[in-house]
């Protein structure tokens, strides 16, 4: 399990595109749109209480020049039953902006991960190869729930306190002018700051998000694959590995950490040191009677209000810019396309037909699966390596099954890949019973194909729930079938039968089992296409002649392209189909590929030699 230091989500090394925080946070629009109303009259509720909070100053100015200056108390009395009718309101109507917010931004959330959840499943097998699977995890956890709490917090009250300051400022100069600029110069820099700050922070942020997706991946694999590491006995090098990205990705924390430590205490200490002045110069006003006391109290009253909207300011930006690199990653994947063969086909491709002319998309005269000119080549090879696969025509007949026989790196997963559509063709086209797979519904062409792979993948389901996947519409009695098919009745051993859970990755079970399961999935829902690629090579000997007779009677039903590497899984088929360097370089019964090509006896020799060692 390789580790590298690089995020590996970003293609081809290159640094992710910066782009304003403001440009990436209004991305988010279409899903906040439902929730708009709640979520103005949150902010619109936030705004009302904080503004609130600068009447209070008023109402001390007020007692200080009224009633306490006139030695009131019935004044004094009503000055502070007001001042606590304020205080209570401000308090009761920031609990309403968070019930207001509570609710939607979940579903917010919900949404948005809903989204991306069903785009992953979309998305071509090219791209999953592409992008390690901790960063999609990472993606879909720790990202929206970053933007869960943006929307929920600082977008509020970037709003509130934006206004919040500007009243308050308005408030201070109108009380006296002279002593609200002493508080009003400090903005300057503070602005100088906020956008120093905000390019270097946005830097640091998306590379600590890159990080931790890089970590989740090692986690993944090292739980995953515990089995291997403790086989091999590598879980130091694996723990020597998670402690040197997990150093990279504290390091890269302090980092961003210093970053908001210095622009918090500039924040903090030019206000404070504002305050301090506009103190000494209102004492020595009141001291020369140039201003009243009261007049004094209010305005300090009022500076110290904003005390918090201002020194917020740093991690309100701070929490906006891992909002807006959480965006831009979530789009990362939401903007990746779904390949089709008709955008990677080159123009002017021509199709052939049966008979070898340009054919613009007529029906075949036969039916069965037919591969006619298909080419394959990986969207990141480089351009001057070879299509794995090159001018593959290929026909195999209604009720036909043919074995996919050839060397190890010779496409033949590939080819059955293309099939099913988990990856897309270059160039050529493959029919079924005559219609162009690119011209099928996803959801048509994957209810007539059935797939089984040699690596097998169950899922943390029970047994039974795993075989259904393969037809949702299968009912016990399909289901019965299938797990005899599959020699797979080992399920009615178990603890619970085929209720029983089978764990993630089906690791409770062994490799033979899994794959029977696997088999099983394939041949429930009796498909009309049947691709199965190498689908009995963990079985002994004894199960794979009973898997198999059982497994000629549903191969006589439907049309199938089977990847064979053992001269007894060949005999399941009809007729042969040898692939070498990407091309079918011979067609015919095993009978007649034994006799004609020199290629075909050296793999089945080779593989009967191979055969006879493991026999006891």
């Amino acid at each position: 399990m390789a580790v590298t230091s690089e995020p590996r989500a970003q293609e081809g090394g290159a640094a992710p595109r910066h782009r304003s925080a403001t440009r990436s946070l209004l991305r988010l629009w279409p899903y906040v749109r439902p929730v708009r109303v709640r979520l103005f009259g949150a902010a619109g509720v936030a705004v009302v209480a904080s503004c609130l909070g600068l009447v209070i100053p008023l109402v001390l100015k007020w007692m200080v020049d009224g009633p306490v200056a006139h030695r009131d108390p019935g004044g004094v009395w009503l000055g502070g039953a007001l001042l606590l009718a304020l205080g209570t309101a401000e308090a009761g109507l920031f609990g309403l902006r968070r019930w207001l917010v509570g609710r939607p931004l979940a579903s917010v959330e919900a949404a948005m991960r809903a989204d991306l959840y069903r785009h992953l499943q979309r998305l071509p097998v090219s791209f999953h190869d592409r992008w390690a699977s901790g960063q999609l995890l990472s993606r879909a956890t720790t990202d929206l729930m970053l933007l869960r709490m943006f929307l929920a917090f600082p977008l509020t009250f970037l709003v509130v306190n934006g206004v919040t300051i500007l009243a308050g400022f308005a408030i201070l100069l109108s009380q006296e002018w002279t002593l609200g600029l002493v508080l009003v110069i400090p903005a300057v820099p503070l602005v100088i700051l906020c956008s120093l700050f905000e390019t270097r922070y946005a830097t640091v942020a998306r590379t600590v998000q890159d990080q931790t997706g890089d970590l989740t991946t090692v986690v993944e694999e090292g739980v995953l694959g515990v089995r291997i590491v403790k086989g091999f006995g590598r879980h130091r090098s694996q723990a020597r590995a998670f402690r040197v990205l997990s150093e990279q990705v504290r390091s890269t924390e302090l980092h961003k950490a210093r970053l908001l430590a210095t622009l918090w205490a500039l924040i903090m200490t030019l206000p404070e040191l504002a305050i301090g002045a506009a103190l000494v110069l209102g004492t020595m006003r009141v001291a020369d009677g140039d201003l009243s006391a009261g007049t004094l109290v209010a305005f300090l009253s009022t500076a110290l209000t904003l005390r918090w909207p201002v020194e917020s300011l740093g991690f309100l930006l701070a929490m906006s810019q891992d909002a807006a690199t959480a965006t831009d990653r979530y789009f990362d994947v939401m903007d990746a396309e779904p390949a089709t063969a008709a955008d990677r086909r080159p123009a002017g491709a021509v199709r052939r037909g049966e008979d070898g002319e340009g054919s613009e998309g007529g029906q075949d005269r036969e039916g069965g699966l037919r591969f006619e000119g298909v080419e394959f080549a990986y969207a990141d090879a480089p351009p001057e390596e070879p299509p794995v696969l090159r001018g593959v025509d290929l026909h195999i007949r209604p009720g036909e099954t043919m074995a996919l026989v050839g060397a190890t790196g010779s496409g033949k997963t590939t080819l059955t890949a293309l099939v099913p559509r988990l990856q897309e063709i270059t160039r050529g086209r493959i029919t079924l019973d005559g219609r162009d797979i690119t011209a099928l519904p996803r959801e048509e062409l994957r209810a007539l194909v059935a797939v089984a792979f040699e690596e097998p993948t169950l899922f943390s389901a029970t047994a039974g729930e795993n075989v259904l996947m393969g037809a949702s519409d299968a009912g016990r009695e399909e289901l019965l079938r299938a797990l005899a098919v599959a020699q797979a009745d080992f399920v009615h051993a178990l603890p619970e039968g085929i209720d029983t859970e089978v764990g993630e990755q089906g690791l409770s079970l062994s490799g033979g089992q899994r794959q029977r399961l696997a088999l099983a999935r394939a041949v429930v829902g009796s498909p009309r296409f049947l691709v199965l690629d190498d689908p009995l090579s963990a079985l002994d000997v004894h199960t794979e002649a009973l898997v198999e007779a059982a497994l000629r009677q549903v191969l006589a039903a439907t049309t199938a392209l089977v990847v064979a590497h053992r001269p007894s899984t060949v005999l399941l088929a009809d007729r042969v189909a040898l692939l070498s360097e990407g091309r079918i370089t011979a067609v015919g019964t095993h009978q007649r590929l034994l006799r004609e090509s020199a290629e075909y006896r050296s793999l089945m020799s080779g593989q009967e030699r191979e055969e006879g060692e493991s026999r006891p």
